[in-house]
């Protein structure tokens, strides 16, 4: 990290209010803390439209008995081989189950991955998260 700069922020009392009770909440020691993981993360949820580099997780939940899916998902995995670190599969009952798949790659290619798996038919819901080292 670099040189600290020390900024002031006017805000609605009953905002900062909110705010106080957030860091209570999540367990922040200061607001500078919390100030600066928010602005952390709005810079790196940013960046996900830019060509940087970010690592993540694409997390599904799919119906198994759905014709084919799960040779779908396995068929656009294996096209993101350099992207994809690790997957996780787990059995959530008889008819559905949870993969959780670890990435890292450009941002643009990430999206590009997870929206090809998340918008399958038989996947139940899908969530991309990203996160990234600051510039």
């Amino acid at each position: 990290m670099g040189r600290v700069a020390r900024f002031a922020v006017s805000i609605d009392e009953k905002l900062l209010e909110k705010f106080d009770q957030y860091i209570e909440k999540k367990g922040y020691v200061s607001r500078s803390e919390a100030v600066r993981d928010l602005i952390r993360n709005a810079l790196i949820e940013e960046s996900i439209g830019e060509d940087r580099e970010v690592f993540g997780t694409i997390t599904i939940v799919y119906d198994h008995h759905q014709k084919e899916l799960a040779e779908k998902i396995t068929d656009i995995e294996h096209g993101y081989l350099k992207n994809i670190i690790s997957t996780m599969h787990i059995h959530i009952d008889h008819n559905h189950c949870l993969e959780t798949i670890a990435v890292r790659g450009k941002a643009s290619v990430i999206k590009e991955l997870a929206d090809k798996i998340i918008t399958l038919k038989g996947v139940k819901h899908g969530k991309l998260v990203v996160t990234g080292i600051e510039p």
